[in-house]
């Protein structure tokens, strides 16, 4: 494979569903240093699942090198596809540790880009145990808010019953506890998230962690948190 020929291609292809309006709207949505081109995930993905098909014989190295010339080509949308053409590569999967998790996440600078990370790469090496509990400690404790926002959202993965997650409560709060009054917006919403998702997992558990830092934790956090666990929805109603 010509690796940078084929990150081009990949970034063209995505660029060729771009809308002005989406790609207006987006630059609202999620500031960030990365071209936004405003392409749709339906059309994203449909790229992302042409492009596993004809490169599911490569090499893991070349998969690797791959998703790292489509990162360095710095837009929003290829990066995410970077990320899921990479993990849906066996091979390729199986060879992530800490310093190449690292390096894929060079540049998050938006929740989105941080949730795209975290949710298809950072999460699923840390429940297959290709990262330590104490390299997301490290994410926990940046000053860097997008870091601090990743630690928090690798636990959706191991939760998440869509994305292969089990329940790991332990892990959960661990990280959770690191951050309980951190009120950085971001890093608040990434809070809430990651306690949401222990609802079916274990009720008594999290009712315990909500009393003990109930006057630390962000109000977003104890609104959301108390809803879910009442009604099943963030929201409520």
């Amino acid at each position: 494979m010509n690796v940078a020929a084929t990150a081009r291609q990949i970034v063209a292809r995505l660029r060729a569903g771009s809308s002005a309006a989406r790609k207006a709207a987006t630059a609202n949505y999620f500031p960030s240093a990365q071209e936004i081109m405003g392409v749709s995930t339906p059309h994203m993905r449909g790229v992302v699942r042409e492009f596993r098909k004809t490169l599911k014989e490569e090499s893991a190295a070349d998969m690797l090198a791959l998703a790292n010339a489509i990162i360095d080509q710095n837009t929003l949308e290829g990066r995410q596809a970077a990320y899921e053409i990479l993990m849906g590569h066996k091979a390729a999967r199986e060879t992530l540790d800490a310093s190449i998790v690292r390096h894929l996440g060079r540049g998050i600078d938006n929740w989105a880009s941080v949730d795209g990370f975290c949710c298809h790469v950072a999460g699923r090496v840390w429940r297959d145990g290709g990262l330590s509990d104490a390299e997301i400690a490290k994410w926990a404790r940046s000053k860097d808010r997008w870091w601090r926002r990743a630690a928090l959202v690798a636990t959706v993965p191991l939760n998440t019953k869509s994305k292969g997650g089990k329940g790991d409560i332990k892990r959960t709060l661990a990280v959770c506890e690191m951050l309980v009054a951190d009120h950085d917006d971001m890093v608040a919403k990434a809070m809430s998230w990651a306690l949401r998702e222990l609802v079916p997992w274990d009720q008594k558990a999290l009712r315990a962690f909500m009393k003990t830092h109930e006057t630390a934790l962000a109000k977003r956090v104890l609104r959301e948190v108390s809803n879910k666990l009442r009604t099943g929805r963030k929201s409520g109603q």
